[in-house]
């Protein structure tokens, strides 16, 4: 443990962007998500972290709804973003998956060329009046995914064909082209070598100025140099929720420090 950086970062309060309250989440009859209740401000990383299962990465996508995805998923409590409740009989989860952008932990570009991977999602919401405008959609979300300069001459090859860290920036900047709010990433570095990881997580502290970020991660270091609050879960509960800083170094709660030494995970 002794790489574990603790970056001391300008810690404002934002407002709350995602107001989650008591939310359970089952698979048939597994219990998987037991009351949880965060608020998740804007304009900030929160990292989620806890061992495997613990049920992270299941409450992630309650935020934008994949959960429905899966027949034999239920979630009850209420989750807002903005106030307003996602999970509305009114809500449609397509225009909600526009405002609430996804990073997987595989980069999965689709079989199109760079272009067409970033220009997908502002065509099917008609984000785009003409070609000038998508063309200029293109251009700023691969700035914002830092991976304009690699790829710009040569925008009609496959994003198939790009290395596995320009595969997942490509797609943090198709993530970015609806113009969402909130950015969900579930382990984006787990597939990356170190230098690929390094700037992912630069990118992150970048994105972080526009977007409501939030992250699952099974790296500690990780969690410690990207976030400004983390969440441990276990066993489906959130244990404990504050800033990295104290989180990692003067948890509140004994399983807390017992994950964050070794002694569980």
């Amino acid at each position: 443990m002794n790489d574990m950086r603790i970056v001391e970062r300008d810690v404002k309060t934002n407002e709350v962007k995602i107001a989650a309250k008591d939310v359970q989440v089952y698979y048939g009859t597994n219990h998987a998500i037991k009351d949880v209740s965060v608020d998740i401000e804007d304009k900030t990383v929160t990292a989620f972290i806890g061992p495997s299962g613990c049920g992270k990465s299941t409450f992630l996508r309650c935020i934008n709804r994949m959960n429905d995805t899966i027949d034999v998923c239920r979630v009850e409590g209420d989750i807002r973003i903005d106030g307003d409740d996602i999970y509305d009989a009114k809500v449609d989860p397509v225009q909600l998956r526009a405002k609430v952008g996804m990073v997987f932990q595989k980069p999965n570009p689709f079989p199109k060329s760079i272009y067409d991977n970033v220009a997908y999602g502002p065509r099917i919401h008609g984000l785009a009046k003409n070609k000038a405008d998508l063309d200029d959609i293109v251009e700023q979300s691969l700035r914002r995914g830092a991976i304009w300069n690699e790829v710009k001459d040569r925008l009609h090859a496959p994003g198939t064909g790009l290395s596995g860290g320009q595969q997942q920036r490509l797609c943090i900047a198709r993530a970015v082209a609806t113009e969402p709010e909130v950015l969900l990433m579930d382990e984006p570095c787990s597939a990356l070598d170190p230098i690929a990881t390094a700037q992912v997580e630069e990118l992150i502290d970048e994105l972080r100025k526009n977007y409501s970020v939030v992250i699952v991660t099974h790296s500690m270091q990780q969690a410690a140099r990207v976030s400004q609050k983390t969440a441990f879960f276990h066993l489906g509960n959130l244990v404990e929720f504050g800033e990295t800083g104290q989180i990692f170094t003067n948890p509140v709660d004994p399983r807390t420090e017992s994950y964050i030494t070794g002694r569980i995970g």
